[in-house]
Protein backbone atom coordinates (compact mmCIF):
# COMPACT_ATOMS: atom_id res chain seq x y z
CA UNK A 1 0.00 0.00 0.00
CA UNK A 2 1.35 3.64 -0.64
CA UNK A 3 0.30 6.96 0.52
CA UNK A 4 -2.46 7.11 -2.38
CA UNK A 5 -3.61 4.27 -1.41
CA UNK A 6 -3.81 4.82 2.13
CA UNK A 7 -5.42 8.52 1.95
CA UNK A 8 -8.29 6.27 -0.19
CA UNK A 9 -8.51 3.85 2.31
CA UNK A 10 -9.02 6.29 4.89
CA UNK A 11 -11.57 8.21 2.83
CA UNK A 12 -13.64 4.89 2.89
CA UNK A 13 -13.13 4.38 6.53
CA UNK A 14 -14.02 7.78 8.02
CA UNK A 15 -17.14 8.89 5.02
CA UNK A 16 -14.76 11.66 4.30
CA UNK A 17 -13.21 13.19 0.67
CA UNK A 18 -9.67 11.88 -0.28
CA UNK A 19 -9.00 15.95 0.10
CA UNK A 20 -9.82 15.58 4.03
CA UNK A 21 -8.30 12.50 4.13
CA UNK A 22 -4.79 13.53 2.52
CA UNK A 23 -4.02 16.25 4.93
CA UNK A 24 -4.90 14.28 7.85
CA UNK A 25 -2.45 12.12 6.68
CA UNK A 26 -0.23 14.87 5.85
CA UNK A 27 -0.88 16.36 8.90
CA UNK A 28 0.25 12.95 11.11
CA UNK A 29 3.16 12.56 9.09
CA UNK A 30 4.30 15.97 9.85
CA UNK A 31 3.52 15.86 13.21
CA UNK A 32 5.51 12.59 14.11
CA UNK A 33 8.37 13.52 11.89
CA UNK A 34 8.59 17.00 13.33
CA UNK A 35 8.57 15.37 16.97
CA UNK A 36 11.42 12.08 16.22
CA UNK A 37 13.63 15.27 14.82
CA UNK A 38 13.40 17.01 18.19
CA UNK A 39 14.40 14.11 19.78
CA UNK A 40 10.89 12.88 21.26
CA UNK A 41 9.25 9.64 21.28
CA UNK A 42 5.77 9.35 19.47
CA UNK A 43 3.75 5.97 21.21
CA UNK A 44 0.55 5.07 19.87
CA UNK A 45 -0.09 2.45 22.32
CA UNK A 46 -0.82 -0.97 20.40
CA UNK A 47 0.47 0.56 16.92
CA UNK A 48 4.42 1.16 17.61
CA UNK A 49 6.80 3.53 19.09
CA UNK A 50 8.91 6.13 16.38
CA UNK A 51 11.95 7.28 18.19
CA UNK A 52 15.20 8.68 17.07
CA UNK A 53 18.82 6.25 17.85
CA UNK A 54 22.06 7.24 17.91
CA UNK A 55 24.11 5.93 15.46
CA UNK A 56 28.24 5.65 16.32
CA UNK A 57 30.77 5.96 14.07
CA UNK A 58 31.95 3.38 12.37
CA UNK A 59 34.47 1.93 9.90
CA UNK A 60 33.44 0.92 6.56
CA UNK A 61 34.49 -0.99 3.76
CA UNK A 62 33.78 0.50 -0.22
CA UNK A 63 32.35 -2.74 -2.04
CA UNK A 64 33.78 -2.20 -5.21
CA UNK A 65 37.35 -0.86 -4.32
CA UNK A 66 37.69 -3.00 -0.88
CA UNK A 67 38.58 0.25 0.60
CA UNK A 68 38.39 0.84 4.02
CA UNK A 69 36.21 4.17 4.92
CA UNK A 70 34.88 5.93 8.05
CA UNK A 71 31.23 6.43 7.95
CA UNK A 72 30.35 9.63 10.67
CA UNK A 73 28.14 9.32 13.57
CA UNK A 74 24.62 10.40 12.75
CA UNK A 75 20.93 10.05 14.13
CA UNK A 76 18.58 7.96 12.65
CA UNK A 77 14.89 7.19 13.00
CA UNK A 78 13.77 3.68 14.28
CA UNK A 79 10.39 2.17 15.18
CA UNK A 80 9.51 -0.61 17.26
CA UNK A 81 5.98 -2.53 16.59
CA UNK A 82 3.66 -2.66 19.52
CA UNK A 83 2.15 -6.02 20.77
CA UNK A 84 -1.54 -5.07 18.80
CA UNK A 85 0.52 -4.93 15.30
CA UNK A 86 2.68 -7.79 15.97
CA UNK A 87 -0.57 -10.23 17.18
CA UNK A 88 -2.28 -8.56 13.76
CA UNK A 89 0.57 -9.27 11.75
CA UNK A 90 0.87 -12.66 12.84
CA UNK A 91 -2.56 -13.63 12.18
Amino acid sequence: MNKSELIDALAAKTDSTKVAASKSVDALLEIITGAVAKGEDVALIGFGTFKAAKRAARTGKNPKTGETLKIAATTVPTFKAGAGFKAAVAK
